[in-house]
C-alpha cells in the first residue's frame, strides 16, 4: 500500500503546543507532511519522539516565569504553616486556660502551716503509722462566725469551736472508707497545747472540742491521738460557706426526712418524704440539734452522717469525679474554704486523695459514732465505753475491717447509747480478746442505706 492509504484526507497528528512540531518547535505544521500529503517516516519518528516526555524536562513555564511545582510546594508549605500554628493556638489556648484553672484552685486551699510547725514539737509522742498506704484524716467542721458570709449564723466573738469532728480512715487497698464521729462533748485528756493567743495552756480533763478552741486543729489532733493511738496523716477544716458552696455544686442532695421538720432557728423547713436540699437547707439539717428528734447530740450526729452518706452516694453515682465539666464546680467549692496540711494544700495532692477513693462502693463507705454513753458524773456529758472503743480504734490502726449495722431508733431514756450491736456473739468479747481478731458489730450505716428504707 502506498503512503495515501495510512492516511486520510485532513488527518493531522494529535496537537502539542501549538505550532510545534520539532522538538525545537520551528516547524509548522504544512511542514510536517511531504508533498504527497502523506507523513514521512522521519516524521513519524520525530512526532514518536514527541509523544516520549524527556528525563528532566521542565513543565512549560506559567505567565510570570512560574512553575506549577513550586506553586503547589509554596501553598503546600502556607498550609502546613497555617496549621501549625493553628494548632498550637489551640494547644497554648487549652495549656494556658488550664493552667489559669489550676492555679486559681490551687490557690484557694489554705495551707495549715501554725499547726505543723506545732505537730513537729511533738513528733516524738506522735503513734507511728502501722500500716503502709492506709491514711487517717481528720475532718473537721469549724463554726467559725468570722469571713464572708458565716456572721449570719451567729455573732463573731473571735472564738471558733469544732462543730462536727470525724476521723475518716481509708484503707490501703481502697476499698473500704470509715468515718468515725467523735462527739464534741466527749470528755477526754487534752494536751497542754499552744493557745491561740501564743500561750501554753496546761493539761487538763475537758470536752472535746475544747481543743480545737483553745488550741485549734494542732491541739484537736494531738488530742485524737491520744484517745486512739492513731496516727493522723491530714486533716482538713471547713467552715458553713464551704459546706453549703460543695451542696450547691453537686446539685444539691436527695435524702430521706422521716418526720416534718420547722426550725426557724436553723431556716429550715422541709416537708417528711425524699426531698432534694440545697447548700442553705443541708447546713440547717446537720446544724439542727433542739428541735429535732430527742434534741441530743447523738441523733444530730445520725442525721450528720446520713447526710454525708448521700453526699458520697451522689458524686459516686453522678461520675462528678469523671466529668470536668462537673468537677471543677465541686473543686471550686470544696478549695474555696477550705484549710488543710501542707501536705494536701495542693491540688494535685488532693485531686489524688479524692481519685483513690472514687472506687470505693458506697456500702464499702461506713458511718459510726466512738461507742460511748453519759457521763457518769454529768448526763450532759459523754465518755467513752470501754473495751469496745479500744477495739474499734485498733482495727482502724492496724487496717482491718470494721462492721456496721443499721442502727435502730435510739430510745429517748438512751440517747448516748453507742456501743456494740446488742444480741451479738461478740458483743461479748473478753477483755483480754485479740484487738484484730473477728470484726465487733458497731451500730451505724453505709453510704448506701436509705433513712426510709
Amino acid at each position: 500500500m502506498n503512503g495515501s492509504a495510512d492516511r486520510r484526507p485532513g488527518d493531522i497528528p494529535p496537537e502539542g503546543p501549538e505550532g510545534s512540531g520539532s522538538s525545537d518547535g520551528s516547524e509548522s505544521r504544512e511542514g510536517r507532511e511531504n508533498g504527497h500529503g502523506t507523513w514521512s517516516s522521519g516524521d513519524r519518528n520525530a512526532w514518536a519522539r514527541r509523544e516520549q516526555p524527556r528525563t528532566g524536562a521542565k513543565p512549560p513555564p506559567l505567565p510570570g516565569g512560574a512553575s506549577p511545582t513550586g506553586t503547589r510546594e509554596r501553598q503546600r508549605r502556607r498550609w502546613i504553616k497555617g496549621t501549625a500554628l493553628g494548632g498550637a493556638a489551640v494547644v497554648l489556648l487549652a495549656g494556658g486556660t488550664g493552667w489559669v484553672v489550676y492555679h486559681k484552685l490551687n490557690g484557694n486551699i489554705t495551707a495549715d502551716e501554725a499547726a505543723a510547725e506545732e505537730l513537729a514539737r511533738y513528733e516524738k509522742e506522735r503513734p507511728t503509722a502501722l500500716v503502709r498506704g492506709a491514711q487517717n484524716i481528720l475532718l473537721i467542721g469549724s463554726d467559725t462566725r468570722a469571713g464572708r458570709d458565716n456572721g449570719k449564723y451567729g455573732r463573731n466573738n473571735g472564738t471558733e469551736r469544732s462543730d462536727t469532728t470525724i476521723l475518716l480512715h481509708l484503707a490501703a487497698d481502697r476499698r473500704s472508707a470509715t468515718a468515725v464521729s467523735i462527739p464534741r462533748d466527749l470528755m477526754v485528756q487534752v494536751p497542754g497545747c499552744r493557745g491561740r493567743d501564743g500561750k501554753q495552756t496546761q493539761p487538763m480533763f475537758a470536752m472535746f472540742n475544747y481543743a480545737f478552741q483553745k488550741g485549734g486543729s494542732a491541739c484537736t489532733i494531738r488530742t485524737v491521738e491520744k484517745l486512739t493511738d492513731i496516727r493522723v496523716d491530714h486533716h482538713m477544716v471547713v467552715d458553713f460557706v464551704g459546706f453549703k458552696k460543695v451542696v450547691d455544686a453537686v446539685g444539691g442532695v436527695r435524702l430521706c426526712v422521716p418526720k416534718p421538720i420547722k426550725d426557724d432557728k436553723a431556716h429550715l423547713r422541709l416537708a417528711a418524704g425524699r426531698q432534694k436540699l440545697n447548700g442553705e437547707q443541708a447546713l440547717g439539717y446537720v446544724r439542727a440539734r433542739k428541735s429535732l428528734g430527742n434534741g441530743s447530740d447523738t441523733d444530730r450526729m445520725d442525721r450528720q452522717q446520713r447526710f454525708l452518706g448521700a453526699l458520697v452516694h451522689k458524686v459516686q453515682s453522678n461520675d462528678v469525679l469523671l466529668n470536668p465539666a462537673k468537677l471543677y464546680p465541686v473543686l471550686d467549692a470544696a478549695t474555696s474554704s477550705l484549710t488543710t496540711d501542707p501536705g494536701l494544700a495542693s491540688l494535685r495532692e488532693l485531686y489524688q486523695l479524692v481519685r483513690g477513693m472514687r472506687k470505693v462502693p458506697s456500702d464499702e463507705v461506713r458511718f459510726l459514732t466512738v461507742p460511748r454513753s453519759a457521763y457518769v458524773h454529768d448526763a450532759n456529758r459523754d465518755q467513752l465505753v470501754e473495751p469496745e472503743a479500744r477495739r474499734l480504734f485498733e482495727r482502724l490502726r492496724h487496717d482491718r475491717n470494721v462492721v456496721v449495722e443499721k442502727r435502730e431508733r435510739q430510745r429517748e431514756a438512751e440517747p448516748r447509747e453507742q456501743a456494740l450491736e446488742p444480741g451479738s456473739a461478740r458483743a461479748g468479747e473478753r477483755e483480754g480478746d485479740d484487738p484484730v481478731s473477728p470484726a465487733p458489730t458497731f451500730r451505724g450505716n453505709t453510704a448506701e442505706q436509705d433513712a426510709c428504707g
